[in-house]
């Protein structure tokens, strides 16, 4: 079942000479952890703003869980929630005052002075999200006296007070140090198994989308691809192993000899496809004093995307 619709959509800025977004197509399984990538300028800021009901398409058709982006706008913001790039918090209430005031807007419960006062059901859920996210500690403490990581992981709780149907996250790390980051995928993930959400992602880290179920790219306004990462990967990229020996004259010839291309600079280099690293080293009878296998990781297979694509940099 797709949560996510999106047919034929065009986005044309008023004054511009030609369309940012050129009739896109793409669809996003309920509980898939989706990742959409692309260039600067290439129009992913402009999709993901109309797919969060904050800019208006000029044709096509969006769904979300269901509900037009365009004549449904207030169901869409019910059933989506969003870590947006630049933090949303009120540094002056509580950690709690936050997500309480969050949920009201959504019409959870009618507002009320006090956690305690709260209904029990909101006291609940807010209290179970702050367990799972390892801010229980922080939950009435002023925002202001937080730290970076905590205020991204309060901006989780907040996001998902409601059980969004999808989560949308824009740059969801950036400004966290490197534990920080690890630390809030792992709480992602822990929320997104728990309760089965379906996560959008827009990221400048391309390897936060490693583990995802399906990576889109656009490019000048297109999709250029929409797939696994593994069939990006395999489509774009070879394995390579690393080799290296005491006789390498007798290495080179053997590998030539399997009709293995390789370069050889400080060590032996040879793009491999079609079959196992095993099935090539089992054929090799020069002893070997280096050996490495490298897979190829989604990153590289987007730059070597963008550059067959002649796309920009990120």
């Amino acid at each position: 079942m797709r949560v996510i619709e999106v047919n034929n959509l065009v986005k044309q800025y008023k004054g511009a000479k030609e369309a940012s977004v050129k009739g896109i197509s793409f669809g996003v399984e309920k509980g898939e952890f989706f990742a959409f990538l692309g260039p600067n300028g290439a129009g992913k800021t402009t999709t993901i703003s109309i797919l969060t009901t904050t800019l208006s398409k000029t044709g096509g058709e969006v769904k979300i869980a269901g509900y037009d982006v365009g004549r449904e706008a207030r169901k869409v913001r019910e059933k989506i929630g969003i870590i947006f790039q630049k933090p949303s918090l009120d540094p002056q209430l509580s950690a709690e005052e936050n997500i309480r005031f969050h949920a009201c807007l959504y019409g959870m419960c009618g507002y009320r002075p006090s956690f305690k006062l709260m209904p029990k059901a909101y006291r609940d859920k807010v209290l179970e999200l702050a367990e799972i996210v390892g801010i229980a500690d922080a939950l009435f403490k002023p925002v202001k006296k937080l730290s970076g990581g905590m205020q991204r992981k309060l901006e989780i709780i907040r996001s998902l007070i409601h059980t969004p149907e999808v989560l949308f996250l824009d740059e969801p790390t950036q400004g966290l140090d490197a534990v920080s980051r690890r630390s809030l995928w792992e709480y992602i993930n822990t929320v997104r198994k728990q309760y089965g959400t379906t996560v959008f992602l827009t990221t400048h880290y391309i390897d936060e989308a490693e583990d995802v179920d399906k990576v889109c790219i656009i490019n000048h306004g297109q999709i250029a691809v929409c797939q696994p990462p593994d069939e990006m990967k395999q489509s774009l990229l070879r394995q390579e192993l690393i080799l290296d020996a005491d006789d390498r004259a007798a290495l080179t010839a053997e590998l030539a000899g399997l009709n293995l291309s390789y370069k050889a600079n400080g060590q032996v280099v040879a793009p491999f496809q079609g079959q196992t690293a095993q099935e090539i080293i089992a054929k090799l009878k020069t002893p070997l004093k280096t050996l490495k296998i490298h897979e190829p990781s989604l990153e590289d297979a987007y730059v070597e995307f963008l550059n067959q694509a002649g796309g920009a940099a990120l």
